[in-house]
């Protein structure tokens, strides 16, 4: 059974002998912000005996016989089967360190993959284009690549993602992500499987790739600012009780998606009305599941929670498929469309989800509660987020990442499909959520979500479930 904790489990073992085989046909994949896999030019290799081309050796052969136990360890740590772990990781930590927002978390999270995933085509252009390896009388630390080693996988990835972070987080210094960058290709180079211009090309093409994903980025609309007020009938959004905070991104609804038309495509029917009979029993449906939780439903709405200082919602899906890609090991390119496609998909979640919550501005159900008289101490049992409640952006961003999980492995479609249906219920099990939050952000995310499996299946990738 695909259990939570087997999903979330660790991710990456310290080598990569696991690793499947090549992936002769990856560079002519559909990227996302590349015009094609061929917009960035890698120069040739050095030509074969030239003096560009002996340094390039010499200086491997020189690192394979100084390797001191230090290196070796770095080395190996480094040589995790997946180039992409580490960033993911770094972007994690990013987005734990900023005020709660999923929404923004979400459009770095698609930015970040996106740029991993174009980078990693482009390279596997170059890689069939030039077909260049390292000899085999280098002793390698760790698995060879199973496909041409110029320009390096791991150099690439590092490159785009390094840069994109960087852009994206401007309070991370950006010489410490280069230096990251750095460091992730130097290790290929000290474990005996890429040639110092292996990792020198790679870490060139990524950056490259990485300013085409940034100047998408600078034009998506992120920037835009709040001019208004929320409004004031009952009803309305309001902080949580004791709270004065201000709503989280009102105009991320507007902001540029991937593969819908625009955030409101598939916007949902509005909320019942404040007092209504059908408002109240969505209020009361949460006293009601709040007095009857089981400790199976507090565990999951504590594991799906997502609260300020974590990886949020769409992070925590990430470690979800992270932990599985672990257990069932895809070619680096395949690991690639993995994210790229999980990750636009929630990216555009995100998008409809806030769309929806500043169309109709539906207060949170602690609010609520309260303001019918209820009960009015009532209290969840997770911190009330600081933006409104329809729909729920964890249902939303669930049912888009479950229907791309289904699609890319059907043997596990049903058990992605629940996980997606208990992170929705969870948020009311949490006090956070309306039923009607979850029901309907899983409507929406469904709907996204297969807008991405339908351009999936002309990426011509040939992955499981095409």
């Amino acid at each position: 059974m695909l259990a939570l904790a087997v999903l979330a489990g660790g991710c990456g073992g310290d080598d990569d002998s696991g690793a499947p085989g090549s992936e002769p046909t990856a560079g002519t994949w559909r990227t996302w912000v590349l015009s094609s896999p061929e917009q960035v030019a890698v120069p040739a290799p050095p030509a074969s005996g030239s003096a560009a081309a002996k340094a390039d050796l010499a200086e491997l052969r020189r690192l394979a016989e100084t390797r001191t136990p230090a290196m070796v360890s770095e080395a190996r740590s480094w040589a995790r089967r997946s180039p992409f772990e580490p960033w993911m990781r770094v972007n994690f930590e990013l987005v734990a360190n900023r005020a709660k927002d999923p929404v923004a978390a979400s459009r770095a999270y698609g930015l970040l993959a996106v740029a991993m995933y174009d980078a990693t085509v482009a390279a596997w252009d170059a890689k069939y284009r030039y077909r260049r390896s390292v000899p085999d009388d280098i002793e390698a630390l760790v698995a060879r690549e199973a496909d041409p080693t110029y320009p390096s996988a791991h150099a690439v990835v590092a490159g785009a993602a390094s840069r994109v972070l960087a852009y994206l987080y401007p309070e991370r210094p950006r010489e410490r992500l280069d230096e990251m960058a750095e460091r992730a290709g130097r290790q290929r180079v000290v474990a005996g499987v890429n040639t110092p211009s292996d990792v020198r090309a790679g870490l060139a093409l990524g950056r490259s790739v990485a300013e085409a994903v940034i100047d998408h980025a600078k034009r998506d609309g992120a920037d835009r600012r709040f001019t208004g007020s929320p409004p004031k009938s009952k009803g309305s959004w309001r902080p949580p009780p004791g709270s004065l905070a201000r709503p989280v991104s009102p105009m991320a609804g507007t902001w540029r998606t991937w593969v819908m038309s625009s955030g409101s495509q598939f916007r949902p029917p509005p909320f019942p009305r404040f007092g209504t009979p059908a408002y109240r029993a969505q209020a009361q449906a949460v006293v009601d599941a709040k007095r009857e939780l089981t400790p199976a439903q507090r565990k999951a709405a504590q594991f799906w929670a997502g609260g300020e200082g974590t990886s949020l919602p769409p992070g925590i899906w990430n470690q979800v498929v992270l932990g599985y890609l672990d257990r069932q090991p895809e070619t680096v390119p395949h690991e690639a469309r993995v994210l790229a496609l999980l990750n636009v998909a929630m990216a555009d979640g995100g998008v409809a989800a806030w769309d929806a919550k500043y169309a109709y501005w539906v207060t949170r159900p602690e609010n609520a509660i309260r303001e019918l008289g209820i009960d009015r101490d009532w209290k969840p049992l997770l911190d009330t987020p600081p933006f409104p409640a329809y729909i729920s952006g964890h249902a939303t961003y669930s049912g888009a990442a479950g229907e791309v999980m289904s699609y890319l492995y059907p043997d596990d479609a049903d058990l992605f499909r629940a996980r997606a249906k208990q992170a929705a219920d969870s948020r009311v099990w949490g006090g956070i959520h309306f039923p009607l939050d979850g029901s309907e952000g899983l409507r929406v995310g469904e709907k996204v979500g297969q807008l991405v499996v339908t351009r999936a299946r002309g990426d011509n990738a040939d992955a499981a479930g095409q």
